[in-house]
């Protein structure tokens, strides 16, 4: 795909269909800047009705031009796209920009057309962008087929369901000033060219150090996902996806189904692929900006040096609300810090100058080489009014400060660690900032941004690490005992496992299960004992009508002796006959009471943009309550599996409160990765729901299962 989209991007030549000499007209102003860039390659206007647009030869179509053309840009009505698509094969061009609206999005007759388009473009092999774009620009090859003005080249890509959104990263960044792009890409409706292969493009143009997507709607988010897995490893990727209370529902059968239609599942599989997940519009600029220039840091113990305590404070109370770590200086640090900074001045982390640098702003940089030197330090902080102190002290400070600058400018090159400077000048711009600013150094107006930054950035760097370290964890294939219970539940055309089915399935891939036996009459009760022990039991009803069983009265718990079980039995009968007269009754399971401990729940939903997804969290009755979950894409990572039960907020409670002991994380994490080569293994089943799980310090006790099929197992 990059070869195909190298050809639009980095086009030699470039074919307008629909130029005109009307000024008025997308085609025309295409055009005209195009040339007023400086665009080197060959324009050629396709206009049947003109000889000649804006002194260059015009063309009555593509077919008509005698050079290689390497990307057409069609501005005419959408009703004209299958015919120049055909053109375009015809022609041997390898790709098409359309801006004309019209098509799916206006109902049945766009549909049509939009058919017929894809038709035409799949038969020849050419690639289109849109339609219903505002376009693409490279502006390092002087490309810019979207017409906006005065935009700095650099680093940072972007590829946007919106056009607003792209004018407002690009407003921002001629205000901020030292931030530029790359490519943008204005997705439009995705008719041929999808989101994973604009990203694979921007991962493999060395002129993106940092890709942005504006996503609204994946078309394909597995895809998408397994792309950012592989982009992430060379270099981050931003991504802020829009929506979030209009996520797609599934079918509420299960715990797991009602809860998994959520942006927490689409922010967790990102993250999972390494992706940086933004939330806030106005932080999608900056965050970019320090990602696509920052080295990324070997660990994430951060060092700050300000010239004040207030900001010091401040950016401390960020970092520490962030999760970042504060470094721990090294005693020879401090002591060259003390020989460098007035005896006013702290030394211990974060070091506050104390004025040592109001009339030689030099110690800034000697203080910084001495942070960066540290091998506690992996992340450096500059903080307070750097930048200024020839506007606040004397403006003969001026050179020594510019000086100053290239130094500091040089030193993460020298280490190999980040430096990031917030500075209260910023905005003025002055001369000391815009050197640093020009050697790629990120500077933010206010500390909680820079910390964000920082932040996001430690977050990367684990999550390339973990990625790479931890490979996917993929099943050879169903067991033949599992193969054997799905095809009995086919063959019943059930939709719903029973839960004794699915328990044994669970048992088929090295899941502890409880003992249990399933009574098909209130008779068959006297082997309780026999097959379970003497211990209280727990009863529920048996149908697959019936998924809810405590809502039917359908549970019965800390039952002992026959004549207990037996009264239980009648009453649980007789409830669920109440709750559902027609349901079909299989029989009531008898297992053993489950010992105390935390209640969690593990799910596993097939979701219509990402496939196969995994659910954690507390489970029991308050799971939809609290709604306090993890999610993951299958197949996952050990690593991925642990992160997930950290992730949960009350995560805190798997480490035992009030005396309790631990669980055993690691039963746990063995019981999530078995769960999820079960899911693996029979992409039949559609949602599997272990609710609750009760964990202890000694391991684990599924104490209900729930699985149901697509659409009788088909």
């Amino acid at each position: 795909m990059s070869n195909a989209l190298n050809s639009i991007f980095k086009a030699q030549s470039i074919a307008i269909v629909g130029a005109s000499n009307d000024p008025s007209k997308r085609g025309h102003q295409a055009i005209r800047k195009l040339r007023a860039d400086g665009y080197e390659g060959r324009i050629y206007p396709i206009n049947p009705k003109a000889s000649e647009i804006l002194g260059l030869k015009a063309y009555a179509s593509v077919l008509d031009v005698s050079d290689r053309v390497d990307v057409v840009l069609v501005c005419t009505p959408a009703k004209t796209l299958p015919t120049i698509l055909e053109q375009c094969g015809n022609k041997g061009i390898p790709g098409a920009v359309v801006l004309a609206a019209g098509f799916s999005e206006i109902g049945a007759e766009g549909e049509v057309i939009a058919q017929a388009a894809l038709a035409a473009a799949r038969k020849h092999n050419v690639r289109v962008v849109g339609p219903n774009t505002n376009g693409v620009f490279n502006l390092h090859n002087k490309m810019n087929m979207v017409g906006v003005q005065d935009v700095e080249p650099g680093n940072i890509g972007i590829c946007s369901q919106s056009g607003n959104m792209m004018l407002a990263f690009v407003t921002e960044a001629k205000r901020r000033g030292g931030v530029g792009f790359s490519s943008y890409i204005g997705v439009g409706n995705q008719l041929d060219v999808n989101l994973a292969e604009y990203l694979r493009y921007f991962g493999d143009d060395d002129d993106t150090k940092a890709p942005v997507f504006y996503v609204e709607g994946f078309q394909d988010g597995r895809a998408f996902l397994e792309t950012c897995r592989e982009v992430t490893q060379k270099k981050p990727v931003v991504v802020y996806k829009s929506g979030r209370t209009e996520a797609g529902q599934v079918a509420a059968s299960s715990h797991t189904g009602s809860l998994a239609s959520s942006f927490d599942l689409t922010r967790g599989l990102l993250r999972q692929a390494g992706a940086t997940v933004v939330e806030q519009s106005d932080k999608i600029l900056s965050i970019a900006e320090g990602l696509s220039k920052l080295a990324v840091p070997q660990g994430g113990r951060v060092a700050i040096l300000a010239d004040g305590g207030g900001h010091a404070t401040v950016t401390v109370d960020a970092l520490v609300d962030a999760g970042v770590e504060i470094a721990n200086l090294s005693a020879e640090t401090i002591e060259k810090l003390q020989g460098a900074l007035p005896a006013a001045a702290s030394c211990i982390n974060p070091v506050d100058v104390a004025g040592g640098t109001d009339d030689d702003p030099s110690v800034s940089a000697a203080c910084a080489e001495i942070l960066l030197a540290d091998e506690n330090v992996d992340i450096l902080m500059i903080i307070g009014m750097y930048g200024g102190f020839a506007a606040r002290f004397n403006p003969a400070l001026l050179d020594a400060e510019i000086e100053t600058s290239q130094r500091l400018a040089a030193l993460p090159e020298k280490y190999g660690k980040p430096l990031i400077v917030q500075s209260v000048y910023n905005t003025l711009r002055p001369k000391p900032i815009e050197v640093l600013k020009d050697a790629g150094v990120p500077v933010f107006v206010w500390s909680e941004p820079a910390v964000r930054c920082v932040a996001e950035l430690i977050d990367y760097a684990r999550a390339r690490s973990r990625n790479a370290s931890s490979p996917l964890v993929v099943p050879d294939g169903p067991t033949a005992g599992g193969s054997e219970i799905l095809s009995k539940v086919r063959g019943s055309q059930r939709d719903a496992f029973y839960e004794h089915e699915a328990k044994d399935l669970l048992a088929a891939y090295d899941v502890a299960v409880p003992g249990q036996m399933l009574a098909r009459s209130e008779e068959e009760l006297v082997r309780v004992s026999g097959e379970l022990g003497d211990g209280p039991m727990a009863m529920k009803i048996v149908s697959k009508d019936i998924l809810h069983k405590s809502d039917a009265g359908g549970v019965k718990l800390k039952l002992s002796g026959e004549n207990a079980l037996r009264q239980a039995y009648r009453e649980i009968v007789a409830n669920a006959c109440t709750y559902d007269p027609d349901a079909d009754l299989h029989g009531v399971l008898v297992s053993p009471m489950a010992q105390s401990g935390v209640e969690i729940i593990i799910g596993v939903v097939h979701d219509p943009m990402f496939g196969p997804v995994m659910m954690f969290g507390l489970g029991g009755i308050f799971v939809e309550v609290l709604k306090d979950v993890s999610f993951r894409a299958l197949p996952m990572s050990r690593a991925d599996a642990e992160e997930m039960i950290g992730e949960i907020q009350s995560s805190k409670i798997l480490d035992g409160v009030r005396g309790g002991l631990p669980v055993d994380k690691h039963a746990l994490t063995d019981l999530m990765m078995k769960v999820s080569q079960l899911a693996l293994a029979h992409p039949e089943i559609k949602e599997i729901d272990l609710n609750p799980v009760i964990l202890r310090s000694d391991g684990y006790e599924v104490v209900d299962a729930r699985m149901i099929l697509n659409s009788k197992g088909h």
